[in-house]
């Protein structure tokens, strides 16, 4: 019976009852919309790398290694020198290791020299390897393999040529060694979509004719730099995988202790969790903020109950005079509440997954930000659960109101 009256009630009034439950809709798919981001960032980043043991690079922070040899972000504080890297590849606890070489660009994409064994080694999202969605891998010096972002972003095409930048936000190219895209990988959602991936011998050839930052005037012809030993001088970092598990920490003792120039080894899972204590403060604040959206739609429904008391004190005083109780008023009050909550948080679930549908391609595109669409998690129900009895709860105050209105009050016509 009482359900009955609660639904009539709130369907009498549809326009102020339908405003508020937009606004509770809007607001728990706000909340819900940032712990999805929240969460799918997380995600994103911590599937960037699977099955790596160990980074190393020059000695800096581990945050720092961890942002330019992954993710792109940011420069080296200094490279490793190629006698360096031999000496840490031959120890017999590692099992495979990826040179990388960073701090070219072509049009604010960064480029990347390495070894086919990055295509072999380098995973993401849980061990899923690189694919090529057309061409092939380097087979020419100056063969290219670009990443989905890349491709897309600057209409590139087998066979497209590739001038690239000397250093990050530089006006002087490499013209005088102009790449082509051999292949391009399919989409992955990290750093390598952003990456133009090029052989270490190709970044040794660009830059031979290179001191101190400037150009010499004197210009290597191509043929001749094809018959030379491109070995490299130096690299930026190297991915390394270890026979064992437990050689991990002795591996990276080893290179954080070495005497020949300083190292830093570091573990991709530490580094992003040293990462995401950085950023949780942020996090918190986001959260915070749309926690708060949610209560202020909450008081803001309490708002509309109190004013609406006043023109259904009549209404109540015919219901107290054909028998209702003071206590059925009131729990008449708190269940329109909690039944406007409960429609308004299943409208913002509906919002928030047809919003995920049409823009999570467009995240994943322009933020490499992966949003799965998964059921509600224990959190996010609780949370909705919190929502309808917080309405409960915010409607008491003015069901008490109700409950002390006397029959002679409801019935008396004030001018």
């Amino acid at each position: 019976m009482i359900f009955r009256l609660a639904h009539a009630s709130l369907k009498s009034r549809w326009l102020t009852v339908g405003l508020t439950v937009l606004s509770i809709a809007f607001s728990t798919m706000l909340y819900l919309g940032v712990e999805k981001i929240r969460t799918g960032a997380r995600e994103s980043f911590a599937d960037t790398i699977s099955n790596t043991d160990l980074i190393m690079g020059a000695r800096s922070g581990s945050i720092q290694l961890m942002l330019y040899s992954v993710f792109r972000i940011g420069n080296a504080t200094n490279n490793i020198t190629w006698e360096s890297y031999e000496d840490i590849a031959s120890d017999e606890r590692v099992e495979w290791i990826v040179p990388i070489s960073l701090g070219d660009s072509h049009h604010n994409f960064r480029v990347m020299g390495t070894t086919s064994d990055f295509f072999k080694y380098y995973q993401y999202r849980g061990g899923k390897a690189l694919e090529l969605n057309e061409g092939e891998l380097h087979g020419d010096l100056y063969d290219t393999v670009i990443g989905a972002d890349v491709a897309q972003s600057l209409g590139y095409q087998i066979g497209s040529p590739i001038v690239v930048s000397h250093g990050l936000a530089s006006f002087i190219e490499h013209d005088d060694q102009p790449f082509k895209v051999a292949g391009i990988l399919k989409k992955t959602g990290t750093a390598v979509d952003r990456t133009i991936i090029t052989s270490l011998e190709a970044i040794e050839a660009i830059h031979l004719d290179w001191q101190s930052g400037a150009k010499s005037q004197n210009t290597t012809p191509i043929d001749a730099i094809r018959q030379m030993d491109l070995e490299p001088e130096a690299i930026t970092a190297a991915f390394i995988g270890t026979k064992s598990r437990m050689q991990i920490f002795a591996l990276q003792r080893k290179i954080n202790d070495y005497r020949e120039e300083p190292l830093l080894a570091i573990l991709p899972g530490v580094a992003l969790q040293e990462l995401w204590g950085i950023v949780g403060v942020a996090e918190t604040a986001l959260i915070a903020v749309s926690a708060m959206v949610v209560v202020v739609s909450l008081l803001g429904m309490m708002v509309m109950i109190f004013a609406s008391l006043n023109e259904r004190r009549r209404e109540m005083a015919i219901w107290r005079s054909v028998g209702a109780s003071p206590n059925i008023i009131m729990s008449l009050l708190v269940l329109e509440a909690m039944l406007m909550a409960l429609i308004g948080v299943i409208l913002g679930v509906a919002f928030l997954y047809a919003g995920l549908f049409l823009l999570r391609p467009m995240i994943d595109a322009q933020f490499n930000i992966w949003l799965p669409m998964t059921l509600p998690s224990l959190r996010e129900i609780m949370v909705l659960l919190i929502v309808v009895l917080g309405a409960g709860i915010a409607s008491l105050l003015p069901a008490l109101r109700a409950y002390k209105l006397s029959i002679a009050d409801g019935m008396t016509v004030k001018s």
